[in-house]
């Protein structure tokens, strides 16, 4: 064998090792297939079909005030998916002492997501007061907004329309602030306006009323937190002149002892 015929067997042996590996190489650049592969190494797609539900007690609890003591609840959940919920709401407040009386709220609402952080919301309210006297019912439509707003604050702007056309307004917002992994203050803010006067259920023209509150929780589970707290409402404008006549109190400062429970 010549020098030219190594050198070209040489050359040969090189070249086919040049195509092996450029061969391998675009074999692993190429995307893996499912041929031979068990379907149960794949993962399922998810289910963005599924339901779930949702309920929390946000206040229970016994407000202590200069006059009658007050037992109150603020209770809402829903059951839906993540872009449609129903939705239940229901709060009040029960005298405990001198004269009886009180009132209590109801929502149903149908929920629709309409961006990551808000959901739209459209039902019925239905009011119910009792006290000396005839009890009082009032219906109302609403629309209303419910999610987080910037720097992690919940707001719950939302207007009503009452079965007489008369026109309400309310604003909630609150913020959790972690003192500890356990340990945390809750400020709370609720505003409510009306734009007719309604008599039979002391609500005047412009603002109603203000109520500011702060309660610090302990959470022993996730799910159950005592809590304490103080709590001040002012009634305001023509509210406050009919709370007047009617011999109630404007300015309600109340100390609060309770738990939250979340399912």
């Amino acid at each position: 064998m010549n020098a030219h015929t190594t050198l070209r067997a040489a050359l040969g042996g090189v070249a086919v090792v040049l195509l092996l590996c450029v061969s391998d190489a675009r074999a692993g650049d190429a995307p893996p297939t499912d041929a031979g592969v068990p379907e149960a190494d794949w993962p399922e797609p998810m289910d963005t079909s599924m339901t779930f539900y949702w309920l929390q007690l946000d206040q229970l609890e016994w407000r202590l005030n200069d006059g009658p003591d007050v037992f109150r609840w603020d209770l809402q959940g829903w059951w839906g998916s993540d872009e449609n919920k129903l939705w239940l709401k229901s709060e009040g407040e029960q005298n405990t002492t001198g004269r009886s009386g009180g009132d209590a709220e109801i929502q149903l609402l149908y929920s629709r997501m309409i961006s990551s952080f808000f959901d739209a919301q459209l039902g019925l309210r239905e009011d119910i007061l009792n006290g000396p006297g005839e009890d009082r019912e009032r219906t109302f439509a609403v629309l209303g907004f419910e999610g987080l707003a910037p720097y992690w604050f919940e707001v719950e702007p939302a207007v009503y329309v009452s079965h007489k056309g008369d026109v309400s307004f309310r604003l909630t917002s609150s913020y959790e602030l972690n003192l500890t992994q356990r340990l945390v203050a809750q400020p709370r803010l609720e505003v409510n306006a009306a734009v007719q006067k309604v008599r039979n259920f002391g609500v005047g023209s412009g603002i109603n009323d203000v109520e500011l509150g702060l309660r610090l929780r302990y959470e022993v589970r996730r799910e159950i937190a005592p809590y304490v707290g103080i709590n001040w409402l002012r009634l305001v404008g023509d509210t406050a002149d009919l709370a007047r006549d009617d011999e109630e109190d404007r300015d309600v400062l109340s100390f609060v002892a309770g738990v939250r429970f979340q399912f």
